[in-house]
């Protein structure tokens, strides 16, 4: 897992930390189970302090995306809940707004919009259910 921060972003480093880690999650990059880097690894690897990792592991841990052992390692937990649900649907929704902009530029009717996306994720699930790759249903 590679990780970055950026001190004059503006955004203070353990939300950009706790970002990225969701990111990695949402992405298939971090599965349940996997072990994260040690709070000192981390810090030492992106020379910020302990306490900053330790904040965003915290966070990210009272949300359910993380879980310590206690004197052991952190890992991804083996249930994040729905917030796999809701950063999917954070980084979609961009795309829908567009579809949506462009479809009305382009005076179709909402239906047709619709009818539009529909078409397209049924054209991608049966190529998906042709080449064996994952369906959206087992999401």
């Amino acid at each position: 897992m590679l990780l970055h921060v950026n001190p004059a972003s503006g955004v203070p480093t353990y939300l950009q930390i706790e970002t990225q880690v969701k990111h990695y999650i949402a992405a298939g990059a971090l599965t349940p189970g996997d072990a994260l880097p040690s709070v000192r690894q981390l810090a030492s690897d992106l020379r910020i302090s302990t306490n900053t990792v330790a904040r965003a592991y915290q966070d990210l841990e009272r949300d359910g995306i993380l879980r310590t052992i206690p004197g052991g390692r952190t890992y991804v937990a083996e249930n994040p809940g729905s917030f796999l649900k809701a950063e999917r649907v954070r980084r979609l929704r961009p795309y829908a707004r567009q579809i949506a902009v462009e479809g009305t530029q382009l005076r179709l009717d909402p239906r047709e919009i619709m009818q539009l996306v529909q078409q397209e994720l049924d054209a991608l699930e049966e190529e998906n259910e042709r080449y064996g790759s994952l369906d959206r249903k087992s999401r």
